[in-house]
This record gives structure tokens, sequence and C-alpha cells, in this order.
């Protein structure tokens, strides 16, 4: 799949902009809470609704059945995240979540999934969402200050409370990673 023209663009705007609102400049970490906080979403951790052991045994089931999902009740938008994922994942789970808010995506598929329904979006909507959310985290201006201070994507990563994994694909996705290195040599 591919992203709609211009979409890449719009997203890092949208991304300083939202940083702007939240009093941060382009180098500072993005707290995914802080901005579900501004967005009026409220954060759940699953354990707060079912037991810890429902979640572990969905995971033995099968791994990375479940990582956050949104819920709208009573006009308000809840994100229930799963607390078996690492820190960093659950702040990608939560920028994920929040970008399908913030891109109006509307949860009208329904799929099933061991006999029970659920909604989801079109395929090409949980792109964008993914794609947005990794720029919300770690938009190209961030990057770009971090590599010319020498920060890699290990060290973006422990800065900005993202995963590595996250840290590496925006690093290089963005050029940033090829920029550094051409005004390093």
């Amino acid at each position: 799949m591919t992203l709609p023209r211009g979409f890449k663009a719009n997203a890092e705007r949208e991304a300083v902009r939202l940083r702007k609102e939240l009093g941060l400049t382009e180098g500072d970490p993005l707290s995914v809470r802080n901005l579900a906080d501004h967005l009026g979403v409220k954060i759940v951790s699953a354990e707060s609704l079912i037991d810890l052991e429902r979640l572990e045994e969905l995971e033995r089931l099968q791994a990375y059945a479940f990582s956050a999902a949104t819920f709208e009740i009573a006009g308000r938008h809840y994100v229930v995240t799963n607390p078996l994922r690492p820190d960093g994942r659950q702040a990608s789970d939560i920028a994920h979540e929040l970008s399908h808010l913030l891109l109006k995506h509307d949860l009208s598929e329904v799929r099933e999934l061991s006999g029970t329904p659920f909604r989801t979006c079109q395929p090409e909507e949980e792109e964008q969402a993914t794609a947005f959310g990794g720029t919300l985290m770690l938009p190209r201006p961030l990057l770009l200050s971090a590599a010319r201070r020498g920060m890699g994507p290990t060290e973006i990563a422990a800065a900005c409370g993202v995963s590595e994994e996250m840290a590496r694909y925006r690093y290089n996705t963005t050029g940033v990673a090829k920029q550094a290195r051409t005004r390093s040599g």
C-alpha cells in the first residue's frame, strides 16, 4: 500500500503544530499521554478492565493479537493499552490510536477473530495511523536536531521514550540518516 500524495508532508506539519500547542520545542520528546490529555482522550490499561492473566493467556494463544484499541463511550474517547508491552511500544500504540482520531478515521469495517466480531479501520487507514503515529513521536525536525548532536537511533529511542525499532525506522525513512552522514563526512 502507498500513502496518499502529500500525506507525509502533511503529517510532519501537523506533528509540529500539535507539539507547539503543547509548548514543546522541536527537540523536545513528546509524551503521548500528555497529547492524549490535550485531545481529551483517556488512556486506560487493560489490566484495570480484566485480569492480567487473561491478557497473558491471549498473548500465549496469539502473540501481539492485542496492543491497543480505541472506544467511544458517551462522547468520550478511551484508548485501552496492553500492559504486557514495553513502554516504548505502548507509546507507539497510543500514538497510533490517537492518529486514528486525529485523522478522523471511521471504525466501519467489521472483522471476525475466533468467532468474535470487532470493528476496525480499512488497511489504508491503518497504514496512515502507523505513519502519522511515528511522525507525532519523532518528527523530522526532532530527528535532525538529534542527529546534529551526534545521536543515533538507540540514543533517540532512549531520550524520546520510543522503541529502538521506531527510532531506527523514522531515522532511516526520513532521510535524516543520510543527511547526518553527509554533514559528518
